[in-house]
């Protein structure tokens, strides 16, 4: 099969967060596969060069899908070339560390924007053209860390808590409609936004093996991926401790707080946090 031709059994499949990590990688794999993609990002260049790589197979449709305006017409955009998806890769976010002695709220708000808000703005756009699309299919990317809360992660976890609810609600929703609801829920993944984090990040993957490991299961449509095994099997059974028992964890894994206002992070297109 010819990688730079679409294949006679591609999906057109709308990706968001596709200019660096996970999203970057995943594009790679599912091109190369013969898929049409609808490549969505903040930042156009690495799109660009996947277009110019793959010209008959992407769709670029670039925009901050934290914006409702930008959203919607980037879903009018891909109905007009395409007529239909099916499969929606929700993948963009972002990750900012609370610091409790200086909690900001504004800061949750972002997150939850880029996290959260924004995932429902593109199912907002992707559903009609899912259901217009073969054997439809709707993919989130959350976080393996909804299974255990982890210190310093208040706004980060509570976006993907909410994403994970939204999720597994509309799979019930959506399940006479013939849409299946997928939730990817990585732990951590060696990408340019995990390389800022100054804690031990264990069992950690390379992008392109949690691309791949993504990639393969798609086909499959489960409900959820979750990996890596191990790390994902250490939480679950963490998260069926007593709370008190999961409080004396969680302080043992807590630093020192610090005083200093928190900084915001560089916004980013991508999920790569676990």
């Amino acid at each position: 099969m010819n990688a730079h031709h679409p294949s006679p059994d591609s999906q057109r499949i709308w990706l968001t967060g596709a200019s660096s990590g996970i999203g970057l990688a995943l594009a790679e794999e599912l091109l190369a596969a013969g898929h049409r993609l609808a490549l969505s990002a903040r930042r156009s260049g690495p799109l660009q060069q996947l277009s110019e790589r793959f010209p008959s197979q992407v769709l670029l449709v670039p925009g901050d899908l934290g914006e409702a305006s930008q959203v919607e017409a980037i879903g009018e955009r891909i109905r007009l070339h395409w007529g239909a998806l099916d499969m929606a890769i929700l993948n963009a976010g972002t990750c900012e560390y609370v610091e409790a002695a200086d909690f900001q709220a504004a800061m949750v708000e972002r997150v939850l924007r880029a996290n959260l808000l924004s995932a429902a703005y593109c199912i907002e756009a992707a559903l009609p053209l899912l259901r217009a699309g073969k054997q439809p299919q709707l993919v989130a990317v959350g976080s393996s860390v909804t299974y255990f809360p982890l210190p310093r992660a208040e706004a980060y976890g509570a976006s993907k808590a909410g994403l994970r609810y939204l999720m597994d609600s509309l799979r019930i929703d959506l399940a006479h409609e013939g849409i299946d609801v997928t939730l990817v829920s990585p732990g951590f993944v060696d990408t340019p936004l995990t390389a800022q984090n100054d804690f031990p990040m264990p069992l950690r993957w390379p992008v392109s093996k949690a691309a791949r490991h993504i990639a393969r299961r798609l086909s499959a449509r489960p409900q959820e991926i979750a990996f890596p095994t191990p790390f994902i099997a250490g939480l679950l059974l963490l998260a069926h401790l007593p709370k008190r028992l999961q409080l004396a964890i969680g302080k043992r894994l807590a630093r020192p707080t610090s005083s200093q206002p928190t900084a915001p992070r560089p916004a980013s297109d991508k999920d790569v946090q676990p």
